[in-house]
């Protein structure tokens, strides 16, 4: 198999683990929340927080450093170097999910919430859904 063709596999299951890490998380926020967990909600809620932190690093009204942080989770993302290698089975590829809602938590405490609202382009239960896995202050 050609080296490139590993590294896209590679990127594939990456995005396929971060899906079901955040699709495990949403399920424990929904019923921590006592509310019902929407299929179709969940299962574009890794798209949509993808597109979510493309939109964030390409904001020009974003201080820099909310910026490059964004773009090097993009990287991170991307990339098949990991903090936790994937051949851990489970941690091997949450980490991947750790870092994501890390990072976003980050940029809610620097930027704001109305920022991220205003770049959500998912439902409004995914934005509430990406907030309460932020671990915003108004969702505990």
């Amino acid at each position: 198999m050609p080296g490139w063709l590993s590294i896209v596999i590679g990127v594939l299951c990456a995005l396929i683990a971060l899906w079901f890490v955040l699709l495990a998380l949403r399920w424990w926020t929904a019923r921590r929340l006592n509310r019902r967990l929407d299929l179709r909600a969940a299962l574009r809620l890794v798209p949509d927080v993808l597109v979510l932190v493309r939109d964030l690093a390409r904001d020009r009204s974003l201080p820099r450093r909310v910026r490059w942080g964004l773009y090097g989770l993009l990287a991170y993302l991307l990339l098949p170097i990991d903090l936790v290698p994937d051949v851990i089975p489970v941690l091997g590829y949450a980490d991947d999910a750790v870092v994501t809602i890390l990072v976003l938590r980050w940029v809610l405490r620097t930027a704001g919430e109305e920022i991220v609202r205003a770049q959500w382009r998912g439902s409004d239960e995914g934005i509430e859904a990406v907030l309460a896995l932020a671990g915003h202050p108004s969702e505990l």
